[in-house]
């Protein structure tokens, strides 16, 4: 099975590395839906994050993991 890619790159300033952490902003628009949605998501497990300090952040790979399990949950259904 193949993981789905998201493209975090234009996140990036140029020059820069690619981001390890992204806002649930980013992630809302790597994911191409709301920042509401995102926090949902986020909420009921679906998208993992985590917190630093008082900041919300998701992993970059987390986006694709959760792709990746809705097209594996499409697929089985």
């Amino acid at each position: 099975m193949s993981t789905a890619a998201v493209d975090i790159a234009p996140l990036a300033e140029a020059g820069d590395l690619a981001p390890v952490l992204l806002t649930v902003e980013e992630a809302a628009r790597c994911l191409r839906v709301g920042r509401t949605t995102c926090f949902a998501l986020i909420r009921t497990g679906e998208l993992e994050s985590l917190t630093i300090g008082g900041l919300r952040r998701v992993p970059a790979d987390a986006p694709a993991a959760y792709l990746a399990r809705r097209r594996a949950e499409q697929r089985a259904a």
